[in-house]
């Protein structure tokens, strides 16, 4: 039996850096089995250039890419999702929409480059160890025998994937080293 791709939106407050990392990470990594998408819950309205920067360097295509709401999710003709991750503290703890089909959701939280203090070289760095955790991450997601598990396994292992990775970028806080 032919299954359609999984959809997973990846969901941040300003989606302007960690969220479309995401999104472009899993639609590589996913090998055709997954379709990514990002939004904010309160978008900048364009794409941090050096998140455009990083990931034009690793040729990922960046035409398309643009800050956008997550309300675009919940309106009619919107993608079926099949997973919601929030990957900002902010995210988080705010009230999300309700999405249709409730998709299984989890939270991978992810420091904000765009908030790092530096010289543009460090601050390039700082994007770049955001692109390494979001790979980590996804990598292991999509590498998941997800039509396999049943949802309680499934929701246990995306939840661990969170924790774990947090744990692995620095463990007294879960802040980049």
């Amino acid at each position: 039996m032919e299954h359609r791709p999984f959809n997973v939106l990846f969901l941040c407050t300003g989606n302007a850096a960690r969220s479309i990392t995401a999104e472009a990470i899993v639609g590589r990594v996913g090998l055709g089995k997954f379709v990514g998408y990002s939004a904010g819950s309160h978008p900048k309205g364009e794409v941090h250039p050096f998140t455009l920067n990083l990931l034009s360097r690793m040729n990922f295509d960046v035409s398309q890419m643009r800050s956008k709401s997550w309300d675009e999710f919940g309106q009619a003709g919107a993608p079926d999702l099949d997973f919601v991750f929030t990957v900002c503290d902010d995210a988080a703890n705010e009230e999300c929409p309700v999405w249709p089909g409730q998709p299984m959701s989890a939270h991978w939280p992810i420091p904000d480059p765009v908030k790092f203090v530096g010289d543009d070289t460090q601050r390039a760095l700082a994007f770049a160890d955001t692109y390494r955790m979001l790979f980590n991450r996804i990598s292991i997601f999509t590498a998941l025998p997800i039509r396999e598990l049943d949802k309680v396994s499934l929701q246990h292992k995306l939840d661990q994937i969170g924790r774990d990775m947090v744990r692995m970028s620095d463990p007294q806080e879960g802040r980049m080293a």
